[in-house]
């Protein structure tokens, strides 16, 4: 139960942060309106950071399948925690993303742009191709699961692996982020997607769910082959 709790609180933590920054720059009215990528993509890098230190000691801090899916397939986490840890997940991704609903609040009636309410929960292509945007997910969170995999077998300094971690979702979203939005996590995406379904959100339009598998099994695909690589290769 222990485990669960810190997977929940740390993954609605990260969107609770990370959907936060983007509706700072999304929404109307928003103090940090129209302040652009580099601002959500550091955004949403501090907001791994911050629930990583927080909960690291005591679950792990995967706050994603694709990470929690990865390990599993190269022994690295055992499958009969899986199901606990996805669960923690999803249900803290979306409890996150009602908090920015509700933080948020006044900012989402002052818009009237379905597709950027919808940008706040979710994301979404810029060029919509289902192949490379899968290809864009998966490759994104390989990157992810790699890096992770190879900064945990450092001898870092003592509290500096959750701050190189941030570093590299940094580096995905600034680098490799343009295509898709970058979602490399099945929960920080489906989650919200079904809040933003199921709230009454005004001038709220479709929840794209013609695209919503690409984020979630892209980056699980992604997930699994960049843990496979780094125990074929180290």
């Amino acid at each position: 139960m222990t485990h669960f709790l810190a997977e929940l609180i740390g993954t609605l933590l990260l969107v609770l942060l990370g959907d936060g920054v983007v509706s700072n720059v999304v929404l109307r009215k928003s103090k940090g309106e129209s302040s652009g990528w580099i601002v959500i993509a550091t955004g949403w890098a501090f907001a791994v950071v911050i629930p990583v230190y927080i909960v690291g000691s005591i679950s792990g801090a995967h706050l994603n399948p694709a990470v929690t899916l990865g390990l599993a397939a190269i022994g690295k986490f055992s499958w009969t925690e899986v199901p606990s840890y996805l669960a923690a997940q999803f249900i803290g991704a979306f409890i996150g993303a009602v908090l920015v609903w509700i933080h948020y609040y006044k900012h989402f009636e002052e818009t009237e742009d379905a597709g950027l309410i919808l940008a706040a929960f979710s994301t979404g292509p810029a060029i919509r191709n289902n192949l490379f945007n899968f290809l864009s997910e998966a490759l994104g969170t390989a990157v992810l699961v790699f890096g992770i995999l190879g900064i945990t077998s450092q001898k870092l300094a003592d509290g500096m692996a959750p701050f190189a971690i941030g570093i590299l979702v940094w580096a995905i979203g600034l680098c490799l982020g343009g295509t898709t939005g970058y979602a490399i996590n099945p929960a920080r995406d489906l989650a919200p997607r079904i809040a933003h379904a199921i709230l009454p959100i005004k001038n709220k339009g479709k929840s794209d769910w013609a695209y919503a598998w690409i984020p979630v099994l892209g980056p699980i695909v992604g997930g699994i082959v960049g843990a496979i690589i780094f125990n074929a290769i180290f």
